[in-house]
């Protein structure tokens, strides 16, 4: 019985996901990048990263506006001092109060301070140039940002084309399994009357399990084709998606194939490379004095939450920390340390980017080669298979001749729609580096 049970929900299993491989969406390119501009995650950790440093770069407001806090205080204290500034701050001294008894061993005392603060910078150098920094820096993360969705642009066009190309690998190999089958059935006959051996049979059988297990993973290939695009999509479903368009020669033009320093990406590690210069500038700036204005208004009273006497109190401040151990000489050092780092990571972006540029130019001159050699094998290998099947029927053909030229025909038709894919990825793949 418990094996029975089992079996069954095997076979259950077995059939939901038939049925789920089977839910098949129709789906266009521009409805792919639509869905990826709205929730691809990588696109969404750019956004958050660049809200950051625009969070960073707002929080150096405070080397113009001033720092304002507000207190309310309540003591009770026999403390001599404290006890004759706290009835001097509420106006209440008297002449009693002066007796030297009353000062030396005072009376508890309560009073209650509500304080208003406001502090003001007026010369903060090493701050300006921090700010100048955190600007720097929120606008390479935006230009990172719009670097990312254009990575994401080119991996929909890699990841669709993926997807055609699945589709016609699928579609040529269950021509292939049709036409395999068809002369499995012409030897099974040719057999029977007494024209073929039985090694020939098998032969065409055998061509029959090939073909039948390459069209098993050519379905494969779809499903990972589509779960990719469900990935790039952040689309949790995992369906098996069908391109609206299949897949053709695409022809674009680049007009200038030169790697240009206002790319995005580039333009980026340029403004990063600005902000550590300028940080390094603020360490520097350090050494130099600050200078800040200062102002309190405060109320008092004995009794909580009022006000019988008041006063201000307001001023400047210049401050210069002279020495510091060694902690700002380390910290200039290790900032132009920095610098020269992202001054040379910069230099090699753009070498690796030029080499990168080249190599594309080579590839879909490759591709553009092969292409016309693939269609033209493509066409001698249809021709081949069509005379040799013709002369089979005749009975004039050996039968492993006719495998031969079959599974050669359809090699020829993989790899012309393979190369097709490569074309078209070298176009997509070369207006990527090089657009602006």
């Amino acid at each position: 019985m418990k094996t029975k049970l089992l079996i069954l929900t095997i076979a259950s299993l077995g059939y939901n996901t038939m049925s789920h491989a089977q839910d098949i969406i129709p789906i266009s390119r521009d409805e792919v990048l639509n869905k990826v501009s709205q929730d691809n995650i990588s696109l969404k950790i750019s956004e958050q990263e660049f809200i950051e440093a625009r969070a960073d770069y707002r929080q150096t407001n405070a080397v113009f506006l001033p720092t304002i806090t507000a207190s309310h205080t309540g003591i009770a204290t026999t403390n001599p001092l404290m006890a004759f500034g706290s009835k001097l701050n509420q106006e209440i001294l008297t002449q009693s109060d002066f007796n030297p008894a009353t000062l030396n061993d005072p009376s508890q005392i309560q009073s209650f301070a509500t304080k208003f603060e406001i502090q003001q910078p007026l010369i903060n150098l090493d701050g300006l140039f921090q700010r100048k920094a955190a600007k720097s820096k929120m606008e390479a993360m935006a230009l990172k940002t719009d670097r990312t969705a254009d990575y994401l642009k080119f991996e929909v066009a890699k990841a669709y084309m993926q997807l055609q190309l699945a589709y016609k690998g699928v579609d040529v190999l269950e021509k292939a399994y049709h036409a395999a089958q068809a002369n499995q059935k012409l030897a099974d006959n040719s057999f029977k009357q007494g024209y073929l051996q039985r090694a020939d049979v098998l032969n065409a059988e055998v061509r029959v399990t090939e073909v039948q297990n390459q069209l098993q993973t050519a379905k494969s290939n779809v499903q990972n084709a589509s779960n990719y695009l469900s990935f790039l999509m952040n689309d949790e479903t995992y369906v098996a998606y069908m391109p609206k368009d299949s897949l053709t020669i695409s022809v674009t033009t680049v007009e200038n194939h030169i790697i240009s320093e206002n790319r995005s990406d580039i333009k980026a590690m340029q403004l990063a490379t600005d902000a550590l210069e300028l940080m390094n500038k603020a360490d520097k700036m350090a050494f130099l004095p600050r200078v800040n204005a200062f102002g309190s208004f405060e109320l008092y009273d004995d009794k909580i939450f009022q006000a019988d006497a008041n006063g201000y109190l307001f001023g400047a401040q210049l401050t210069w920390d002279i020495f510091q151990g060694s902690k700002r000489f380390g910290k200039v050092q290790k900032s132009s340390a920095e610098l020269e780092k992202s001054k040379l990571q910069y230099t090699q972006y753009v070498s690796q980017t030029n080499l990168e540029l080249n190599k594309a130019k080579r590839s879909l001159l490759d591709a553009e080669n092969k292409l016309k050699l693939t269609a033209l094998a493509l066409e001698q290998s249809e021709e081949s298979l069509r005379i040799r099947t013709n002369r089979f029927k005749e009975g004039l053909e050996k039968t492993s001749d006719l495998l031969i030229a079959e599974t050669q025909f359809a090699q020829k038709q993989l790899e012309y729609y393979q190369t097709i894919f490569e074309y078209n990825y070298a176009q997509a793949y070369l207006e990527f580096l090089t657009k602006k």
